[in-house]
Order: structure tokens, then sequence, then C-alpha cells
């Protein structure tokens, strides 16, 4: 049914990728940035439920269709406490499902963050895109959103916690270096000259120019 599904969206114009199981869905969401989630509730391994729990947390406001065959009314209600954002039932038409998305996708770009620009960086919240001196910069789910948090900042310092905070989930170990390992690679990407400083013993912030290699401040 999902291949189906996804063959039925193609010739509506709209590319889908599809996840077997809730470990291949959190693998996929961790690579590329998505429009919309489709989930089944029942699926192998982690839930539909528990993947719409992970993207509501990851606050990346994708809009989650539940589509499913639970269709009572406390199914429905709890499907929406879990943060869905629409709920089909099955059996559906592939018409209906096609309305819906487009209508999750217009209300997603009226509510569209604004693009943020700093010393010559350019992140698009919406697209999931960043440009430096108008070169694409590709990066992954977690540098991306490290890289938000820091421009959101406008240069002021976020400490190696508030990243954890922020950009990892509630389960994260305070004591892993996950924060120093991500913003050494992100800096990497960004290239040169260094624009992430280490403020030593306190944290990070967007500093152009003014720091070395190994991003401390000069």
């Amino acid at each position: 049914m999902a291949e189906a599904i996804r063959d039925g969206l193609r010739l509506e114009a709209i590319a889908a990728d599809i996840a077997g199981d809730g470990h291949t869905a959190l693998e996929l969401l961790g690579i590329n940035s998505y429009d919309i989630a489709v989930l089944d509730r029942d699926i192998p391994g982690p839930s539909g439920d528990e993947i719409a729990e992970r993207i509501v947390a990851s606050g990346s406001g994708i809009p989650i269709l539940m589509l499913t065959a639970a269709d009572r009314l406390d199914d429905k209600a709890s499907g929406f406490g879990l943060g869905a954002d629409d709920y089909l039932t099955k059996p559906f038409e592939l018409q209906e499902l096609v309305l819906r998305l487009r209508a999750l996708d217009r209300r997603r770009a009226h509510n569209r963050p604004p693009v943020r620009e700093i010393a010559g960086l350019r992140l698009d919240p919406f697209r999931r895109e960043v440009y430096r001196d108008g070169r694409y910069v590709a990066l992954t789910r977690k540098q991306f959103a490290v890289l938000e948090v820091l421009v959101g900042a406008e240069g002021g310092v976020i400490s190696a916690e508030e990243l954890l905070e922020r950009a990892w989930d509630e389960n994260a170990d305070p004591f892993t270096n996950a924060v120093r390992i991500t913003v050494s690679a992100l800096r990497k990407r960004l290239g040169e000259p260094w624009i992430i400083a280490t403020v030593p013993g306190v944290g990070y912030r967007i500093d152009p120019g003014t720091a070395d290699a190994e991003g401390r401040t000069t």
C-alpha cells in the first residue's frame, strides 16, 4: 500500500519516501528535510505515535498527518494529542490524501519563520537551507539545528548546555561530547574564515573572521 500511495503522489507532483518501520523513519528524518510526515500508527519498531512525539520534540515544525486504521473517536483524540495536524482513516481515496497534504503545505507556508542573515550567512528555517557568501552549504539535521540556535542568538554566546537542550532531545546525555563534535564538524562545513568561535569556559557564538582553526577567538 505504501508503494501504491507513493506512486500515486508522484503522479500529483508530490515526492515521497517510504519508511517501512520506525527505525527507518527516524533515520530518514535525521538525514533529510521533509515538508510533511505521513504516519501510520501501527508500524514495526518505534510506533507512529513515538515518531510523532519525536518530531514534535525536535521543534522542526513538520506537519504530521496520521494515516491509520484506528478510526474511533478516542483514537483520533489521542492522535491529535500527540501532535497530529490532520487525521485520515483507512480506507481512503488517494485524492483526499492529496487534498489534505496540499492544505497542510499551504498552512505551513503561511507560518514560515523568517530567513536569518548574519556575517555572510543566510539561514532559511523553512527550506532548511544555509548559504555562506552565496555558496550553498549542505548540513546534517543536527548541524542545522545547532547553527539555527547560534544564528538566532545574533552574536550572543550560547553555552554547550543550552545547545544540548535546544538541538538534542530530552534524552541526551548531559556529559556527552556531542556538542563539541557537532560544532567542530559544522565549523569545517562552513569553511574559512572560521565563523563559529569558542569562548573558553562559556560556550559558542557567531564571530565572523576572528576565530582560529580551533574556533578560539583572537
